[in-house]
């Protein structure tokens, strides 16, 4: 597998609610999402607390991908105040930054030769349909 760019991972951290029959839900979160393609490292930094770090490959999979996963699988996620503004926030601007990712990579040339294709098309008075030995005598 290829190193992403450093520009494409993200360090993200994700809560989990204490309102959950399983109490170790961080721990079971490790090991759903350690086999997962894009997501780079998993780990659980403080065991008295209920959130594990996430790191991941942007062009690969984003947070909400990986928040929406859990969910269904019946993790309970953080949902105070805080962290609905955390969420929406890095929804957000990650959604933007794949946008831009995309556009970079491919999506600017297939424009410009749709609107030079557009421009062949038309008949305009820029095109010339005389032969070249006319042109000199009008």
């Amino acid at each position: 597998m290829d190193q992403p760019s450093p520009d494409t991972v993200k360090y993200r951290e994700i809560g989990f609610s204490t309102l959950h029959p399983d109490p170790q839900q961080a721990l079971s979160a490790v090991l759903v999402l350690a086999d997962i393609d894009g997501i780079l490292d998993v780990t659980i930094p403080d065991r008295s607390r209920n959130f594990i770090q996430v790191s991941y490959d942007l062009n690969r999979i984003c947070l909400r991908l990986i928040e929406d996963l859990l969910s269904e699988l019946g993790f309970h996620l953080d949902n105070c105040l805080l962290s609905k503004l955390k969420r929406a926030l890095y929804y957000y601007t990650e959604e933007n930054e794949r946008e831009n990712l995309v556009g970079a990579s491919g999506q600017e040339l297939n424009t410009r030769e749709i609107f030079m294709r557009c421009y062949q098309c038309h008949s305009h008075g820029c095109r010339d349909e005389r032969p070249d030995y006319w042109r000199k005598y009008l």
